[in-house]
């Protein structure tokens, strides 16, 4: 039998990924889709509030039943140490469910705070399930308005709201955790972009494409690529005149932030620009590998830039 699909969303409080999980789950038809919270609240009823108070504590102030604080050097550290004390409570109900998932050989999605990388053993699984694990991320401000909304819908604006500064600290020790154990970070735009960077990833649906153009076209393909299209470009190989190795360059870039940032440091940054206006002409070509959510999406990005002249013909 096929292994099961074992989809991990986890994400700050106020980021968006009950939404984000529930289309996947729909997208994807996978029926089992659990939220990390409901698994505290069974933990909670098995251990008592005296054994582990950071676990009857919400996320964010857990950090109140440390003992000696006095060994964090700062407010962050503090926050983070009591968050990730109260979430290991839950790891390891998260982990009886992906096992029973696996044995019932049932594709399922969990979401949640709870889902720590490096926390969570997503090893022990990945013999026997196509393990996927994403942190959603976000800018401070987009965080700050889908929090305050999302604290109003669930009638906690007044306890919640209070608390923005620490679910933010979360947010970034979540991302520190994400690279430090090699996890998906996902930029969270809106609900297709979002979607499909992650389907991108599960479909492994890319392709590689001799480039042509040129450094004033770039923007454009970019534009192309990710803005209009949802795609993402993950690396570009140089073949340059005279060298026997090529140089290789990991780009990872699927977010329209990202990609802006990216062409804004090249225009404005005159040095950046003529390094790659020197490597654009040492090599003919650039062998650039495009990922998107489905062989449809990828066909019409591969079209468009056919159409415009940036592919080269062989």
């Amino acid at each position: 039998m096929r292994k099961p699909y074992v989809i991990l969303i986890g994400s700050a409080s106020g980021i968006g990924k009950s939404t984000i999980a529930a289309e996947l789950a729909k997208t994807l038809n996978i029926k089992h889709l659990i939220e990390s919270d409901f698994l505290r609240a069974v933990v909670r009823g098995i251990i008592g509030k005296e054994y582990a108070p950071a676990l009857h504590s919400s996320s964010y102030d857990a950090y109140k039943h440390l003992r000696n604080k006095n060994r964090y050097e700062n407010y962050d550290e503090l926050i983070s140490a009591g968050f990730d004390e109260h979430a290991s409570a839950v790891i390891p109900a998260i982990e009886k469910v992906i096992q029973r998932a696996i044995t019932d050989y049932d594709d399922i999605v969990i979401e949640g705070v709870h889902l720590v990388p490096g926390l969570i053993n997503i090893d022990q699984f990945k013999e026997f399930a196509n393990i996927y694990f994403f942190v959603l991320s976000s800018d401070e401000e987009s965080h700050k308005e889908r929090f305050v909304k999302r604290a109003i819908q669930i009638h906690r604006g007044g306890k919640q709201l209070d608390f923005f500064k620490e679910n933010r600290i979360i947010h970034d020790h979540l991302l520190t955790q994400a690279q430090s154990n090699n996890v998906n970070v996902i930029k969270a735009e809106s609900i297709d972009k979002t979607l499909d960077k992650i389907l991108s990833i599960i479909n492994q649906t890319c392709t590689t494409v001799n480039l042509i153009n040129s450094i004033d076209e770039l923007p454009d393909v970019i534009d192309i690529i990710i803005n209009k299209n949802n795609g993402s470009l993950e690396k570009v190989i140089y073949n340059i005149k005279g060298f026997k190795e090529p140089l290789s360059r990991n780009i990872n870039v699927s977010d329209s932030q990202a990609a802006d940032k990216f062409i804004k440091n090249i225009s404005e940054d005159e040095s950046k620009k003529k390094y790659l206006e020197e490597l654009y002409k040492l090599s003919e070509y650039r062998k650039t590998t495009i990922c998107a959510s489905s062989q449809e999406k990828l066909d019409k990005i591969l079209k468009e830039l056919t159409e415009k002249g940036y592919v080269l013909n062989e």
